[in-house]
């Protein structure tokens, strides 16, 4: 049965590509692409002749069941202007009603802005909320950044170059003056990593231009108390004068504000040592 394979194309640098991609893109019936001139320097690159047809926001829709169709007769390629479909990109909805009916959908994985601004961000990056791009009135971006506001893991958004001191400016008054990672044309000839403050940008960034993926500092933890050496020496004198590790930790936790759980893991190590 033929299959629809979603394809990442490179964000900027046409040597991205990999391997994997340039051969399903040689080997399929038909590739719908998000803009077919973008694409077609990519195949002309790598001399590809394979046919296409544009699947774009405006047209999703009324192209949908000619794919569909089209996937009756071969497999057919997905690809965005870069990155991966589907992802601040077309193609949901066709990969909803592929799978719909049943048809394979194979995955070509690649290139990713997400994921190299946050690799490059210098930020921690254990946890993190992509928002994609920022709604374009001021109302709707100020709520959107208020309900990631109290996220400790980093903030990753796009941006264009016209909306990007408007959004920047949201961003401190909402957040606050948060470190901050700007990456501009990623993978590109101008490419530019800035990092600082969301103040600091702001004056960097007096005429922007390209694309932008920001990574945002999440909340900083800054409240909630330590466990310090000298926590730990009371606790111990405490062990040793023979108080039970309820009665120790209830009477640390009410002088230090530190959590009875951290504090009771705290005794159960002494006792092991």
């Amino acid at each position: 049965m033929p299959s629809l394979y979603v394809v990442a194309t490179p964000i900027g640098n046409l040597e991205d590509i990999s391997l994997r991609a340039l051969r399903i893109l040689r080997e399929v019936k038909l590739i719908a692409a998000e803009d077919t001139r973008r694409t077609k320097r990519l195949l002309n690159a790598y001399d590809i002749k394979t046919p296409m047809t544009s699947y774009h926001e405006r047209n999703k829709w009324t192209k949908l069941d000619y794919i569909l169709s089209c996937l009756n007769c071969g497999d057919v390629a997905l690809v965005s202007d870069a990155g991966m479909p589907g992802i601040s990109d077309p193609g949901y909805e066709l990969i909803v009603a592929v799978n719909q009916r049943s048809i394979t959908v194979v995955p070509i994985p690649g290139p990713s802005v997400v994921v190299t601004a946050l690799a490059i961000s210098g930020l921690p990056t254990e946890r993190f909320t992509y928002l994609g791009f920022l709604p374009r009135k001021n109302n709707d971006r100020r709520r959107l950044l208020e309900s990631v506001a109290n996220e400790y893991g980093a903030i990753v958004v796009l941006e264009t170059p016209h909306r990007l001191l408007a959004a920047l400016n949201d961003m401190l008054l909402v957040l606050g003056d948060r470190e901050i990672a700007v990456c501009r044309e990623l993978t590109k000839v101008h490419e530019e990593v800035f990092r600082g403050t969301v103040s600091q940008a702001i004056e960097h960034f007096t005429e922007p231009r390209g694309e932008f993926t920001i990574v945002i500092e999440g909340k900083r933890n800054e409240g909630k108390p330590q466990l310090t050496e000298e926590t730990e020496r009371e606790l111990y004198y405490m062990r040793g004068t023979g108080m039970t590790a309820k009665e120790a930790t209830a009477k640390m936790t009410e002088k230090t504000g530190i959590s009875k759980r951290e504090l009771y893991r705290a005794w159960l190590r002494m006792g092991k040592s």
